[in-house]
């Protein structure tokens, strides 16, 4: 196990949340359970307006201490959700944890890894495609790894997968990118907004299990193009 650099000591994960009545218990469980080089971790549960009895289950959780938990007033989108968690983080390094379990918490451990190994370690991303998982359906596949191609012809970059949800960074770095979007863009603003400012964003192969619509995937189409306006707005604009 890695030494722990003297300047961090907490992780703070962020677990937007819609409609996840099935998972949801399931994955702040298993976010509690794991071991992350022995750092504290903070977990921000921000519901964003689900209907389905999640809700409920947040409840108890925050009864029990299990979870610090906010409700949005309505559904507003997953960028929205983290944005809220975000403002709420307090810890050295920030994650996101989509609640569907598509990605595994017990993977945490080696996204961290590089931060304590390199203190100037600002950025590492969880690469689906570094490790031969399953990849999902075609379609998602392709936009996938046209959206991460489309990235590194922008900015320059070399990464392997754009879209990941674990995308764990230094906190101030995270907050100092002014976030804006509200749906599912927050993906490639994160990542462009990093590139912008300079940082080197690192990759590790991670696990997945891609979950269908009939599990609850919402993502459509139309966040395929908003992604595309994404990283064309956030490399024309003149500052970020």
């Amino acid at each position: 196990m890695a030494a722990t650099t003297t300047d961090i000591t907490t992780l703070s994960v962020i677990i937007p949340a819609y409609n996840e009545l099935r998972t949801i218990a399931t994955v702040i469980a298993r976010v509690n359970a794991v071991d992350v080089h022995g750092l504290r971790k903070e977990i921000i549960v921000v519901d964003d307006g689900s209907t389905d009895g999640t809700r409920d289950v947040l409840e108890g959780v925050r009864r029990e201490g299990r979870a610090r938990v906010i409700l949005q007033p309505a559904n507003r989108g997953k960028g929205a959700a983290v944005r809220t968690g975000l403002e709420a983080a307090t810890g050295d390094l920030v994650i996101i944890q989509d609640a569907d379990l598509e990605l595994s918490p017990e993977e945490y451990p080696r996204l961290v890894a590089p931060f304590l190994e390199d203190p100037s370690t600002q950025a590492v991303f969880g690469s689906r495609f570094l490790s031969g998982a399953r990849e999902g359906r075609p379609l998602a596949v392709f936009a996938n790894r046209f959206l991460t191609s489309l990235t590194n012809l922008l900015y320059g970059a070399s990464l392997t997968d754009m879209e990941t949800c674990y995308k764990l960074c230094r906190t101030p770095v995270l907050k100092g990118l002014a976030l804006e979007s509200d749906r599912f863009e927050i993906e490639p603003e994160i990542t462009s907004k990093l590139l912008r400012h300079g940082c080197t964003i690192r990759e590790v192969a991670i696990s997945y299990q891609p979950r269908t619509r009939a599990d609850g995937k919402t993502i459509n189409w139309r966040d395929g193009v908003r992604a595309i306006m994404t990283l064309i707005k956030w490399r024309l604009v003149r500052k970020v």
